[in-house]
């Protein structure tokens, strides 16, 4: 499929952007950054028109996610927005019971582990109609971003599926890992429903604007190279070939996945993101020094005296220029007890350099 000349890929000019092109591999006037988790309880902002509403309804009233989408690239001047959402919300525009409970993370009214509990998972589809608020969101931030890249958001099918088989966080995750390996058909469906309406996902904010994609796993570094290859890899190739046919980049990111890099990058992603555990010259030699790279500041410097933070930033600049492409971020979220100002002026300080 070949996007529309009204689209703002095309129209806005994003694909020539910093952001774009370090995706791509391509040349670009200077490096490139944002920040996961950039919009956010970091921000005083955020903070305030969040006041009295849910974590789920603010994702879904499209002023709303748009305002707070918005905030980060006002503030910090990062090269991108990311689009303000949670895994979940595929989860709950499908109908699944869920919510965020404050202080806990995503609750489900129900854990699905049953045939039963699956067969009636597989009756729910995400229309068109559910996606709505989505694209009017997307719509609203395009509109204000102008050639400023906006970054489409998922969880992979494995984080939303554990999420499932759980029925909320999990340390070990391990109610999900044993249904994988006790049960690896009904583990098969429920995967292949979950890769389903990620893909729809993905796929709805690439044509309502967004310029390139980023699919989050946050569980998969509880898996051993194996297993991800056998019972994760084949979903997460599902959900990304939704995007395939629009070209657009494809960042593949999770945390503790150092020794899935490779395994990440073949489900169809063009950049892996790499958390704050392995070094970045480190990966690009894994990934055959072919893949361009996002990360991969560690969050625990964010508290540090400037002169560490800035040493530690300018040590992860150095090593993601080995790749053929570099956009400097973090090696997991925006801790909520950052100080603001600390975040722009790292945004000044990669800018610099």
């Amino acid at each position: 499929m070949t996007l529309p000349e009204s689209h703002p890929l095309i129209s806005a000019g994003t694909n020539s952007s910093a952001l774009i092109s370090a995706f791509r591999g391509l040349p670009h006037d200077r490096i490139p950054v944002w920040f996961m988790r950039q919009a956010g309880r970091s921000l005083p902002e955020y903070i305030e028109v969040r006041q009295g509403i849910g974590m789920l309804d603010s994702c879904l009233r499209p002023d709303l996610a748009a305002e707070i989408t918005l905030q980060p690239v006002r503030r910090h001047d990062v090269d991108a927005a990311i689009f303000f959402s949670d895994i979940v919300i595929p989860l709950r525009l499908a109908g699944v019971d869920v919510d965020i409970a404050p202080g806990v993370g995503p609750v489900l009214g129900h854990a699905v582990r049953t045939d039963e509990d699956v067969t009636a998972l597989e009756r729910l589809t995400l229309t068109d109609e559910a996606m709505a608020p989505i694209r009017e969101a997307i719509g609203l931030i395009t509109s204000e971003l102008g050639a400023r890249p906006l970054i489409g958001f998922a969880g992979a099918p494995f984080t939303l599926a554990a999420y499932m088989v759980e029925g909320r966080p999990s340390r070990d995750h391990l109610a999900a890992r044993q249904l994988m390996v006790a049960r690896p058909d009904l583990w098969a469906r429920l995967m292949t429903w979950s890769a389903q309406v990620t893909g729809q996902f993905l796929r709805a904010q690439v044509l309502a604007g967004a310029s390139a994609t980023q699919l989050f796993d946050s569980w998969a570094g509880s898996l051993s190279r194996d297993v991800y290859v056998k019972h994760v890899a084949p979903a997460s190739a599902a959900a990304l070939s939704h995007v395939m046919d629009l070209d657009v980049p494809c960042v593949h990111f999770g945390t503790n996945t150092g020794h899935l890099l490779p395994e990440m990058r073949e489900v169809g992603a063009t950049v892996i993101g790499v958390d704050y555990r392995t070094p970045l010259d480190e990966a690009n030699t894994i990934l055959g020094g072919t893949t361009p790279l996002q990360g991969n500041i560690d969050p625990a410097y964010l508290g540090a005296p400037w002169e560490v933070l800035e040493a530690h930033v300018r040590d992860v600049v150095n090593r993601g220029r080995h790749a053929p492409g570099h956009v400097v971020n973090l090696g997991h979220g925006v801790p909520p007890t950052t100080d603001p100002t600390v975040l722009t002026r790292i945004v000044e300080l990669v800018h610099s350099l």
